[in-house]
């Protein structure tokens, strides 16, 4: 069932950042949250929203309308956290950075005995990641790896895709196809499968040992952004050095009460986004 944008979704706050809402946890709320829609088979999307995560529901209405429709999305950045704070006097003391959040469900799901579904990327991707996680968590349950097609899919491929995992008993499913791509993933699949579906980005990259982490001062001082834009500048330039200085003229205009970015009109996507 669809939700109107701006709800308040199980006793979780939520606070509007350029019409994009944003849960005010930290990571004990947002893992209790997400363990407990897992033990019960409840439907729950989440995302880890860093400012290129908001800001794609900034410039495509369709895209915050799938984004307001999931159940959780966590600060993941500084600059989202510093702008939560600012305008709405939150006091929140710290992110819920994806890649901890990932750790830590993990680390609950060994504890309770939920199995878990490790969705996109290639094959060798998560042969290392799984590899990876299995000697940190040993005791922890992969029911399923299931690489990306790195394309769209049929309805038919989709209803294949939902009963493999369906079948395979996981009670979490872990999603890394790369923002946007896997919130909308996360709104098209996260009713059919009925359990926790986490948007987790690059965390597949970092837990694999593929992708190098910024130092955890950079991460504190809000520069995670700068490190990997040093690495991958070709690719990473217009994310950062377009919608950073972007996104800080809009909180502006919002701390200002020029702009409410009002969501409450976004339409729903008249159809699918199947990425597979």
């Amino acid at each position: 069932m669809e939700r109107g944008a701006g709800l308040i979704v199980n006793a979780i706050e939520r606070k509007n950042l350029l019409g994009v809402p944003i849960s005010i946890v930290d990571y004990d709320s947002a893992t209790q949250a997400i363990v407990n829609a897992a033990e019960s088979g409840r439907p729950m999307g989440v995302s880890a929203l860093a400012v290129h995560g908001v800001m794609t529901g900034v410039l495509n209405h369709e895209h915050r309308y799938r984004l307001n429709q999931l159940e959780m999305l966590v600060p993941d950045g500084q600059p989202v956290r510093w702008a939560l704070n600012l305008l709405h006097g939150t006091g929140l003391r710290d992110r819920v950075y994806g890649p901890n959040l990932m750790l830590r469900i993990l680390e609950e799901a060994e504890k309770k005995n939920l199995p878990v579904c490790l969705f996109g990327g290639s094959e060798r991707l998560l042969r290392k990641l799984q590899g990876n996680l299995m000697a940190r968590f040993p005791a922890l349950k992969i029911a399923a790896t299931i690489p990306s097609k790195f394309r769209t899919i049929t309805d038919v491929e989709k209803k294949e895709l939902v009963s493999q995992i369906r079948n395979c008993g996981a009670k979490i499913t872990f999603v890394g196809l790369g923002c946007p791509r896997q919130e909308v993933w996360a709104y098209e699949f996260r009713e059919v499968l009925a359990m926790p579906v986490l948007a987790v980005g690059a965390a597949f990259n970092f837990h694999a040992g593929e992708l190098a982490q910024a130092p955890a001062w950079m991460q504190k001082a809000g520069l995670e952004w700068f490190y990997r834009f040093t690495r991958e500048p070709i690719r990473l330039w217009q994310r950062y050095l377009v919608l950073n200085p972007l996104y800080l003229s809009l909180v502006t205009l919002q701390l200002l009460r020029l702009n409410r970015f009002d969501a409450s009109h976004d339409k729903k996507p008249e159809q699918e986004i199947l990425y597979g």
